[in-house]
């Protein structure tokens, strides 16, 4: 079972990657860093699933 935060790291790493994307289009420069700031909390969080993940494989065995 994926953990939870993993599937919501993942939306917030693509909500950011559109909102930089949009950003960049645009040339604002606050969107553009809005989206990094988003992808990169978006990768925090899935990398936090993953250990979930891993701690919870290794409890069931």
């Amino acid at each position: 079972m994926v953990d939870k935060d993993r599937i919501e790291g993942a939306a917030k790493q693509a909500k950011g990657a559109i909102k930089e994307a949009a950003g960049k289009v645009t040339g604002s420069t606050s969107t553009e860093i809005e989206g990094k700031a988003d992808k990169a909390e978006g990768k925090a969080q899935s990398a936090a699933g993953k250990v979930k993940d891993a701690a919870r494989d290794t409890v069931s065995r």
